[in-house]
């Protein structure tokens, strides 16, 4: 049985996620050649399924430009803005491109880079590893580690969404 959601997903219009340190546990490994490598949840794979089964806007915004973001992003099937300096320039961008309302976003972020795009959204969420100043500006600090199925429990457990009823 789930308990009752902390927030209303009808009024949430888009979820924003941050890649390193929240769908990954924040290592990356590199080989000799320089060829980067990053452990994302299977967990995370499923919410995202749903989030898609529940036509809720989904991205992925990442300051790093590399080759493992843009093949987990194609895998998920969500659109990511990647290569950015500036997450909130790169969110009003997003603003302007699809008529966003930040009220109604929900961005979940762990670390300061992350700051001022929060800031900007109407919820904030982070995993349980997350900077300490990240900690302090979230509405939700969540349980669960980056890359360990932070998504799966936003859904799950904060929202209160069962995914069974809602896959089968």
């Amino acid at each position: 049985m789930h308990k009752a959601p902390l927030f209303d997903l009808d009024k949430i219009s888009a979820f924003i996620f941050d890649f390193d340190g929240v769908l990954t546990n924040n290592i990356v490994f590199t080989d000799q050649n320089g060829i980067e490598s990053v452990a994302c949840s299977r967990a995370d794979g499923l919410a995202f399924d749903i989030l898609r089964r529940l036509e809720k806007q989904s991205y992925i915004l990442s300051t790093e430009k590399n080759q493992v973001v843009e093949a987990r992003a194609n895998k998920l099937k969500i659109p990511v803005i990647q290569g950015i300096n500036n997450k909130v320039n790169a969110l009003n961008e997003l603003k302007k491109k699809e008529g966003i309302d930040f009220k109604s976003v929900l961005y979940m972020g762990n670390d300061l880079n992350d700051y001022g795009a929060m800031q900007l959204c109407g919820i904030s969420v982070c995993p349980a590893d997350s900077h300490p100043k990240i900690k302090e500006i979230s509405d939700i600090v969540l349980k669960t580690n980056g890359g360990n199925g932070v998504v799966r429990e936003l859904l799950e457990d904060i929202l209160g969404l069962d995914f069974v009823k809602i896959l089968y």
